[in-house]
């Protein structure tokens, strides 16, 4: 009697689902065109790193129509909104990024940026040149449906709209971490937080995701390496410091190539500054070398964070010079590390929303996010969102963080219905 019940609850089950899955669409439709008209003029109008004041007050305008409790000023110029179902259950939180980049626009475009800003003391161009508005837009959009299906909720949900993503300016603090600090996980305590990430290079429609490391842990160096400053006819007379940082330079590649075991995870040590010296014929007594550290495991980034003080002591020690390096540089952000169980678990509902064949299993990236620093303290999924237009092929597709940048309005739909989804289904599931 009993195996009788519980098979007659599984279609019963199936069918609240679908007919829940089939309100989302029907509202994810009707806002649409709103979500699209936000993202036009969030694009139009971007603002820097902690300088997001005008974007915030757009964004926390339209949350209060939905009589929301709304925060403002976390983080500088974070926006955080709640939804109170009125019911118990989990607290689920999901994050958009705010801030755009120094970068000049360079699209045909009536909603293009003209916008200008500072950054570290120069006038600098503008752009949403990663996609931050489209996160925005969607969020919004999620927001507005979820609002409507607030008799469906079990909990409450907890809309993070955050700055400085990008990293704050020099001397400032800012993003995910800062919000962390200031407390957006409790109060109400967030059991789970869920994040998208638009993707230039991903067909409209698709959705990507990641078990584990997805997203690599980032970390700035220094290196200042002092010699001897001598003639450049008369070598001997010097330490030479242009000399070691070449050595230097060599041996730290070999941190990756020989000491890690890279068909496990990959890892990148990578120098891009090398400042030394003023003029041919001068030795100088002082180099200084800058880079960064990209891992995906938590043993590679402290093998690497040990191999790193050893070669350059090593190194700097058999020239005869003398080495400091500062690691972390100014600012780093750990593994964005999907939880395996969570993102198990929530597999099927990122696979009814977008289609099985449009959920695609990828590769870790050696690019970094910020959305880490809530997977620390709660279980999180992060996911890329397909933002490609269908004719235009992946190869002539604009990077990210480049003045042609381009996604489709079509993807964003996709993006408010997986947000929504992954919110009720998580609730369902976890009904207190």
């Amino acid at each position: 009697m009993r195996r009788v019940v519980l098979a007659a609850l599984v279609p019963l089950f199936s069918l609240s689902v679908f007919a829940q899955s089939n309100e989302v669409d029907r509202l994810a439709n009707e806002i649409e065109g709103e979500v699209i008209s936000w993202r036009h003029h969030l694009h139009q109008y971007p603002e820097l790193s902690n300088r997001e004041f005008n974007t915030a007050e757009y964004v926390a305008k339209y949350l209060r129509t939905l009589d929301l409790d709304v925060q403002t000023g976390v983080a500088k110029t974070g926006v955080v909104a709640i939804l109170d179902s009125g019911r118990p259950g989990p607290v689920v939180a999901l994050r958009a990024d705010m801030d755009g980049l120094p970068v000049p626009e360079e699209n045909d475009l009536a909603w293009r940026s003209t916008q200008r800003g500072e950054y570290n003391g120069n006038d600098v161009p503008v752009m949403h040149a990663c996609g931050h508005d489209t996160h925005m837009a969607m969020l919004m959009g999620a927001a507005s449906v979820l609002t409507s299906m607030k008799d469906k909720l079990h909990g409450k949900v907890k809309f993070i709209f955050q700055p400085a993503e990008e990293g704050a300016p020099a001397g400032e603090k800012g993003g995910a971490e800062v919000m962390v600090q200031e407390g957006v996980l409790k109060s109400p305590d967030v059991d789970v937080i869920f994040g998208l990430h638009i993707s230039a290079n991903n067909d409209i429609g698709t959705v990507s995701y990641n078990p584990g490391g997805t997203m690599a842990a980032v970390d700035p160096f220094k290196i200042v390496i002092h010699g001897k400053q001598a003639h450049g006819a008369y070598p001997w007379k010097s330490v030479d410091p242009i000399t070691t940082a070449a050595q230097m330079i060599m041996s730290l590649q070999t941190i990756v190539s020989r000491e890690l075991k890279i068909i496990d995870d990959a890892a990148v040590v990578t120098i891009g500054s090398i400042h030394g010296g003023n003029r041919s014929n001068i030795i100088p007594n002082k180099v200084e070398l800058v880079g960064t550290i990209r891992t995906l495991n938590h043993a590679a980034r402290e093998h690497v964070y040990e191999a790193m003080a050893r070669k350059v002591k090593g190194i700097a020690d058999s020239m005869g010079a003398t080495a400091e390096l500062t690691l972390p540089l100014d600012y780093n952000y750990p593994i964005t590390y999907n939880d395996p169980a969570l993102t198990a678990q929530m597999l099927p509902t990122v696979e009814r929303t977008a289609g099985k064949q449009n959920t695609i299993l990828a590769k870790p990236v050696t690019g970094a996010e910020d959305f880490s620093f809530y997977q620390e303290k709660v279980p999180g999924l992060f996911m890329w969102l397909g933002g490609k237009p269908l004719d235009v092929p992946v190869e002539d597709s604009p990077a990210h963080h480049t003045p042609e940048f381009y996604v489709d309005d079509a993807g964003m739909k996709l993006g408010v219905r997986v947000l929504t989804n992954l919110t009720l289904d998580y609730m369902d599931a976890n009904a207190e």
